[in-house]
């Protein structure tokens, strides 16, 4: 946390429960996932959040992750590790117009300062999962992992009909509108029939 003091009462809540969602497991699969995607050259963190951070901080990780999804021309042109914070933070910001270009919709999406400043985590491994889902199924052949780490996102299944068969269904009716099938008011009662004296 960049130059930030310890939180308290409600500002401290909002921070555990954003912590509460960073999961371990999912570290270790996106660890081993960028880990063979970008090759021996990206090392591996310590164990834990804070390594975890440290590892992707610079954004040169990440980088080097997005273009090795790209078969062709690499969408980030200059990696280069800085040890200045505007440097590193617009490292990621680039990470972050390349994914969006290769697919990853703006609500998977983490802020620069959620992985810079280490304030929600768990976004940044939501945007690395669904990186991957992407990556598994664009099937492209850059995927570099295992396909069953990640979900294969659903893809369009375009059916035609003949006239024919848009005719014979015009005749159905569907069982969401409902059925009729013995409806009748025979029994029904409401309350006391009524006295006439």
């Amino acid at each position: 946390m960049a130059n930030k003091g310890p939180s308290y009462g409600l500002s401290r809540q909002v921070q555990d429960k954003i912590d509460s969602k960073y999961d371990p497991e999912l570290e270790q699969i996106l660890v081993e996932w960028i880990s063979r995607q970008c090759g021996s050259g990206v090392g591996k963190p310590e164990p834990g959040k804070q390594g975890f951070q440290a590892w992707l901080k610079d954004g040169c990780v990440l980088s080097e992750l997005i273009n090795s999804l790209f078969a062709g021309e690499k969408p980030v042109k200059k990696i280069q590790s800085s040890p200045m914070a505007f440097k590193q933070m617009e490292q990621i910001s680039q990470f972050l117009n390349a994914a969006e270009k290769y697919g990853v919709t703006k609500t998977d999406m983490f802020q620069t300062v959620d992985l810079w400043e280490g304030k929600d985590l768990a976004a940044v491994q939501r945007t690395l999962s669904a990186l991957g889902s992407l990556a598994v199924t664009k099937d492209e052949g850059t995927y570099k992992g295992d396909p069953n780490w990640f979900f294969k996102k659903a893809q369009e299944n375009k059916r035609d009909f003949s006239d024919e068969q848009m005719k014979a269904g015009k005749n159905v009716i569907g069982l969401q509108m409902g059925s009729n099938k013995g409806a009748s008011q025979e029994g029904m009662s409401y309350g006391r029939p009524r006295q006439i004296l």
